[in-house]
Protein backbone atom coordinates (compact mmCIF):
# COMPACT_ATOMS: atom_id res chain seq x y z
CA UNK A 1 0.00 0.00 0.00
CA UNK A 2 1.46 3.47 -0.78
CA UNK A 3 0.75 6.42 1.63
CA UNK A 4 0.41 10.10 0.51
CA UNK A 5 1.64 12.72 2.87
CA UNK A 6 -1.32 15.24 4.14
CA UNK A 7 0.40 17.71 5.89
CA UNK A 8 -2.31 20.41 3.97
CA UNK A 9 0.53 21.48 1.15
CA UNK A 10 -0.57 20.30 -1.84
CA UNK A 11 -3.29 18.75 -4.48
CA UNK A 12 -3.32 15.78 -2.25
CA UNK A 13 -6.51 15.03 -5.02
CA UNK A 14 -4.82 14.88 -8.46
CA UNK A 15 -1.69 12.71 -6.99
CA UNK A 16 -4.29 9.94 -5.30
CA UNK A 17 -6.40 10.14 -8.64
CA UNK A 18 -3.20 9.73 -10.95
CA UNK A 19 -2.68 6.46 -9.20
CA UNK A 20 -6.49 5.46 -9.38
CA UNK A 21 -6.27 5.61 -13.67
CA UNK A 22 -3.08 3.37 -13.22
CA UNK A 23 -5.42 1.18 -10.69
CA UNK A 24 -4.03 1.33 -7.81
CA UNK A 25 -5.42 2.57 -4.27
CA UNK A 26 -3.25 5.00 -2.14
CA UNK A 27 -4.28 6.33 1.38
CA UNK A 28 -4.04 10.11 2.21
CA UNK A 29 -2.26 9.89 5.36
CA UNK A 30 -1.99 12.89 7.98
CA UNK A 31 -1.30 10.44 11.16
CA UNK A 32 2.75 9.96 11.21
CA UNK A 33 2.49 6.90 13.91
CA UNK A 34 1.07 5.04 10.57
CA UNK A 35 3.52 5.82 7.87
CA UNK A 36 5.60 2.65 8.75
CA UNK A 37 2.31 0.51 7.70
CA UNK A 38 2.87 1.73 4.07
CA UNK A 39 4.84 -0.16 1.50
CA UNK A 40 5.61 2.80 -0.37
CA UNK A 41 5.94 7.12 0.72
CA UNK A 42 4.69 9.86 -1.49
CA UNK A 43 5.79 13.60 -0.36
CA UNK A 44 3.87 16.15 -2.43
CA UNK A 45 3.75 19.61 -2.26
CA UNK A 46 3.04 23.18 -3.22
CA UNK A 47 4.05 26.19 -1.58
CA UNK A 48 6.70 27.75 0.05
CA UNK A 49 9.56 25.43 1.54
CA UNK A 50 9.55 27.19 5.22
CA UNK A 51 5.76 27.06 5.62
CA UNK A 52 5.95 23.52 4.41
CA UNK A 53 8.96 22.57 6.69
CA UNK A 54 6.73 23.98 9.83
CA UNK A 55 3.37 22.12 8.75
CA UNK A 56 5.53 19.03 9.02
CA UNK A 57 6.87 20.27 12.49
CA UNK A 58 3.51 20.69 13.64
CA UNK A 59 2.15 17.68 12.64
CA UNK A 60 5.44 15.78 14.15
CA UNK A 61 5.92 14.15 10.82
CA UNK A 62 9.76 14.58 10.24
CA UNK A 63 11.09 12.13 12.06
CA UNK A 64 8.27 9.21 11.09
CA UNK A 65 9.50 10.64 7.64
CA UNK A 66 13.38 10.11 8.50
CA UNK A 67 12.78 6.90 10.19
CA UNK A 68 10.35 5.62 7.04
CA UNK A 69 12.91 6.48 5.08
CA UNK A 70 15.84 4.91 7.10
CA UNK A 71 13.65 1.54 6.60
CA UNK A 72 14.94 1.22 3.20
CA UNK A 73 11.40 1.41 1.51
CA UNK A 74 11.35 3.68 -1.28
CA UNK A 75 10.16 7.37 -0.99
CA UNK A 76 9.00 10.00 -3.95
CA UNK A 77 9.23 13.83 -3.56
CA UNK A 78 7.19 15.70 -6.08
CA UNK A 79 7.71 19.40 -6.72
CA UNK A 80 8.14 20.90 -3.31
CA UNK A 81 8.22 17.58 -1.82
CA UNK A 82 11.35 16.20 -3.88
CA UNK A 83 13.05 20.36 -2.67
CA UNK A 84 11.79 18.96 1.27
CA UNK A 85 14.00 15.81 0.61
CA UNK A 86 17.57 18.38 0.43
CA UNK A 87 19.18 19.77 3.42
CA UNK A 88 18.29 23.10 3.30
CA UNK A 89 16.63 26.21 0.90
CA UNK A 90 17.35 29.59 0.42
CA UNK A 91 13.33 30.36 -0.52
CA UNK A 92 12.42 33.58 1.71
CA UNK A 93 15.00 33.13 3.94
CA UNK A 94 17.10 29.69 4.51
CA UNK A 95 15.49 26.81 6.10
CA UNK A 96 16.68 23.59 7.48
CA UNK A 97 15.08 20.58 5.34
CA UNK A 98 14.50 16.86 5.61
CA UNK A 99 18.19 16.35 5.19
CA UNK A 100 17.85 13.27 3.22
CA UNK A 101 19.68 13.71 0.07
CA UNK A 102 22.98 16.43 0.50
CA UNK A 103 22.37 19.71 -1.44
CA UNK A 104 20.86 22.49 -1.43
CA UNK A 105 17.60 24.60 -2.79
CA UNK A 106 17.78 27.76 -4.71
CA UNK A 107 16.28 30.47 -7.26
CA UNK A 108 17.15 30.59 -10.42
CA UNK A 109 20.18 32.58 -11.28
CA UNK A 110 18.47 34.82 -13.95
CA UNK A 111 21.89 36.43 -14.23
CA UNK A 112 22.57 33.01 -16.20
CA UNK A 113 19.87 32.98 -19.19
CA UNK A 114 21.21 33.62 -22.34
CA UNK A 115 17.81 34.81 -23.52
CA UNK A 116 14.84 36.46 -21.18
CA UNK A 117 12.72 33.34 -19.84
CA UNK A 118 9.93 33.97 -17.22
CA UNK A 119 9.99 32.60 -13.51
CA UNK A 120 8.45 30.55 -12.28
CA UNK A 121 9.63 28.04 -14.88
CA UNK A 122 5.86 26.76 -16.02
CA UNK A 123 4.44 24.65 -18.47
CA UNK A 124 6.07 21.29 -20.38
CA UNK A 125 9.78 20.80 -20.96
CA UNK A 126 12.02 17.99 -21.39
CA UNK A 127 13.96 16.15 -18.86
CA UNK A 128 17.07 13.81 -20.17
CA UNK A 129 17.44 11.18 -17.88
CA UNK A 130 19.68 8.77 -16.76
CA UNK A 131 19.11 5.07 -16.60
CA UNK A 132 16.96 4.37 -13.47
CA UNK A 133 13.76 2.01 -12.46
CA UNK A 134 11.53 5.49 -12.47
CA UNK A 135 12.06 5.68 -16.51
CA UNK A 136 11.75 2.21 -17.46
CA UNK A 137 9.86 2.38 -20.45
CA UNK A 138 10.51 6.71 -21.03
CA UNK A 139 12.81 7.70 -23.53
CA UNK A 140 16.06 9.27 -22.43
CA UNK A 141 14.55 13.01 -22.80
CA UNK A 142 10.62 13.22 -22.32
CA UNK A 143 8.14 15.89 -21.99
CA UNK A 144 6.65 16.69 -18.65
CA UNK A 145 5.18 19.39 -16.86
CA UNK A 146 6.75 21.54 -14.19
CA UNK A 147 5.50 24.82 -12.24
CA UNK A 148 8.57 26.36 -9.66
CA UNK A 149 10.22 29.08 -9.03
CA UNK A 150 13.58 27.30 -7.27
CA UNK A 151 15.95 24.14 -8.12
CA UNK A 152 17.67 21.93 -6.47
CA UNK A 153 21.71 21.59 -6.37
CA UNK A 154 22.86 18.02 -5.69
CA UNK A 155 25.88 18.00 -3.49
CA UNK A 156 26.69 14.45 -5.11
CA UNK A 157 26.38 14.18 -8.51
CA UNK A 158 25.94 10.70 -8.78
CA UNK A 159 22.28 11.46 -7.43
CA UNK A 160 21.43 13.15 -10.06
CA UNK A 161 19.34 11.45 -12.43
CA UNK A 162 17.48 13.76 -14.69
CA UNK A 163 18.36 17.69 -15.78
CA UNK A 164 16.15 20.39 -17.84
CA UNK A 165 17.19 22.85 -19.32
CA UNK A 166 15.72 26.29 -18.25
CA UNK A 167 18.19 29.33 -18.97
CA UNK A 168 20.80 26.55 -17.90
CA UNK A 169 20.70 22.57 -17.33
CA UNK A 170 19.39 22.32 -13.22
CA UNK A 171 18.62 19.22 -11.54
CA UNK A 172 14.70 17.90 -11.95
CA UNK A 173 15.05 14.24 -10.81
CA UNK A 174 16.92 12.96 -7.93
CA UNK A 175 17.89 9.48 -6.03
CA UNK A 176 19.60 8.79 -3.60
CA UNK A 177 19.09 5.18 -2.79
CA UNK A 178 15.48 4.46 -1.99
CA UNK A 179 14.90 7.90 -1.53
CA UNK A 180 13.51 9.95 -5.19
CA UNK A 181 12.36 13.30 -6.37
CA UNK A 182 10.66 14.57 -9.60
CA UNK A 183 10.27 18.43 -10.15
CA UNK A 184 7.73 18.33 -12.69
CA UNK A 185 4.24 17.58 -11.68
CA UNK A 186 3.40 13.73 -12.92
CA UNK A 187 0.00 14.03 -12.20
CA UNK A 188 0.05 16.73 -14.80
CA UNK A 189 2.03 15.32 -17.15
CA UNK A 190 0.24 12.84 -19.22
CA UNK A 191 1.08 9.56 -20.56
CA UNK A 192 4.74 10.13 -18.96
CA UNK A 193 4.06 11.05 -15.70
CA UNK A 194 1.79 8.21 -15.32
CA UNK A 195 4.65 6.22 -16.45
CA UNK A 196 6.89 6.92 -13.58
CA UNK A 197 4.22 6.58 -11.16
CA UNK A 198 3.67 3.22 -12.64
CA UNK A 199 7.48 2.79 -12.52
CA UNK A 200 7.10 3.68 -8.86
CA UNK A 201 4.02 1.20 -8.06
CA UNK A 202 6.25 -1.62 -9.10
CA UNK A 203 9.92 -0.69 -7.42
Amino acid sequence: MIGIVDYNMGNLASVQNAFLKLGTQTVVESNPEKFADYDKLILPGVGAFGDAMEHLRERKMIDSIKAFAASGKPVLGICLGMQLLFESSEEFGEHEGLGLIEGHVQAFDESEFAEKLKVPHMGWNRMFTKEHPLFIGLDKEHYLYFVHSFHVVCKNKEDVIGETDYGYMFTSAVAHNNVMGIQPHPEKSHENGLKILENFINL
